[in-house]
């Protein structure tokens, strides 16, 4: 059996949800894994089960050395001792209190049915009827504004439920990742999914508190968590604060922000807020 399903502990849930991350393509970031991992922290979740990584992943693939460099694992040599060799990790924590799985994971490069059926798996054992996925993405968006959520389910019956959260619905057509064919593969297992991609700006590499924070921010409506943000609002706003510093420093990226901020605020103000615009030109003020 490939990457056989080891449960550890057997939590009291009742009905739980699970939030998936992953890295990989859509953690640009870090919004994926690096949200998951702050709600691991913040509710005190364990870890209690893991997908073993066999044969799902290649480890060496021929080609130039930056390429090969993707699959390879990661190790660490100290003074002539190697002191990590990390192999892809998948585990599965838990937060009785929240009433949540949360998963961490590497995508699979191989056997994506068998890798999906241990997740399906764990579903059923536990009885979680609700799977959400958070990633991200990089895009014209600036780091002066909230990311755009984009959200893609597995039925369309519960599209409401998320409108009120202020996301847009994808569309899209290219390649497909692990969460296409998780979302679109729910229903056979009586499960509803959906999948939460932050677009991030582009020009903004590593690891993004602010867009963190503003996905932790939307996730926490949507699960009914509650846990304090103040924290995360405030390394954020630092992050923000930091890198505006930069960018005055660059004329030239300068003005491309303040072109994608001036293209983000009109976007904004006419696809959301098209009753006032309709107000304003009705009581003769000017929008140009």
């Amino acid at each position: 059996m490939a990457g056989k399903l080891n449960i550890y502990e057997r939590p009291k849930l009742d009905k739980p949800r699970m939030l998936l991350g992953f890295t990989g393509w859509m953690d640009g970031g870090n919004v994926s894994t690096g949200t998951v991992k702050c709600l691991i922290d913040k509710l005190g979740a364990e870890r209690f089960a893991e997908i073993e990584p066999d044969d799902f992943y290649i480890y060496s693939l021929p080609g130039s050395m930056e390429i090969a460099a993707l699959f390879r694992p990661h190790t660490k040599i100290e003074d002539g001792l190697i002191t990590t060799f990390g192999i892809p990790v998948n585990e599965f924590f838990v937060s009785e209190e929240g009433n949540l799985i949360l998963f961490l994971g590497r995508e699979p490069h191989l056997h994506w049915e068998e890798f999906a059926e241990r997740i399906f798996s764990l579903c059923a054992e536990f009885g979680v009827k609700e799977i959400y996925f958070i990633g991200s993405v990089a895009g014209l968006v600036p780091h002066t504004r909230e990311p755009r959520i984009f959200c893609s389910v597995s039925d369309a019956q519960v599209k409401a439920a998320f409108e009120q959260y202020g996301v847009k619905f994808t569309d899209y057509e290219g390649p497909a990742s692990i969460i296409t064919y998780l979302t679109a593969n729910a229903g056979k297992h009586d499960l509803n999914m959906a999948s939460f991609v932050a677009t991030i700006p582009a020009y903004v590499q590593g690891n993004n508190p602010k867009c963190i924070e503003a996905v932790i921010r939307r996730l926490v409506g949507i699960l009914g968590l509650h846990i304090e943000l103040d924290d995360l609002r405030a390394v954020g706003d630092e992050f923000e604060k930091k890198l505006s510093d930069v960018v005055q420093e660059q004329e030239e990226l300068a003005g491309n922000v303040q072109k994608l901020e001036e293209d983000y605020d009109n976007e904004i103000f006419d696809s959301e807020m098209g009753d006032l615009k309709q107000w304003l030109q009705q009581q003769g003020i000017r929008l140009d």
